[in-house]
């Protein structure tokens, strides 16, 4: 596909996301408060994240979800409640694909877990004092009251209604898959292909 465009646009909230119309080159807006909130390596996690969307064709498919739940409304109320709650679990689902995507361009857990803990906290007076350790140490207490039953309730009722995951299960899951077998082999995978490059 086309490289996309890249701006900045000036705004007070930290954030990034893809533009992509069809027949136009795409692109990816980050805003000014998010480049003051991140470091440089911060920042290219983020951009790796929404490459990732433009990868995947995440806007498509959103489209096409949204297009079938009007539909349905239309035709069966019912049927469209269904509709968009699998909606909103395939978006959730496609934010995490594209953390993924951001922690194979940087290759560091802690960079990608920084951008998702400074973007839940915040703050850039005390950016540089938030601890990824501290953060995962977080997300290990909350899986474990999460695994009992009021706490998987609670959880669902937290991110069922939401287009991405909450920050300390998107940190949960990326740390999961940041430690196993299927990232390192992607990671040697992709050198063995550049070292045949030579």
């Amino acid at each position: 596909g086309a490289v996309p465009d890249l701006y900045v646009r000036q705004n007070p909230f930290p954030n990034a996301y893809t533009l992509a119309v069809d027949g136009r080159r795409p692109s990816i807006v980050v805003t000014s408060s998010l480049l003051d909130l991140l470091s440089p390596e911060e920042v290219q996690a983020v951009i790796a994240h929404e490459l990732g969307h433009l990868k995947c064709e995440h806007g498509l498919w959103v489209t096409v979800a949204n297009v079938l739940a009007m539909g349905a409304d239309m035709i069966a109320p019912a049927l469209s409640a269904s509709i968009s709650a699998a909606l909103l679990r395939w978006r959730r689902a496609a934010e995490l694909s594209c953390d993924r995507a951001a922690l194979l361009v940087v290759q560091d857990a802690h960079v990608v877990l920084s951008v998702i803990l400074k973007l839940a906290g915040g703050s850039t007076a005390y950016g540089s004092e938030f601890s990824t350790d501290a953060f995962l140490r977080q997300v290990q207490r909350f899986e474990e009251s999460a695994n009992t039953r009021v706490g998987a309730a609670l959880s669902r009722s937290q991110t069922d209604t939401l287009t991405h995951p909450l920050p300390i299960l998107r940190a949960a899951e990326l740390n999961r898959w940041a430690e196993g077998s299927e990232y390192r082999g992607l990671l040697a995978s992709a050198k063995r292909r550049v070292d045949a490059l030579g």
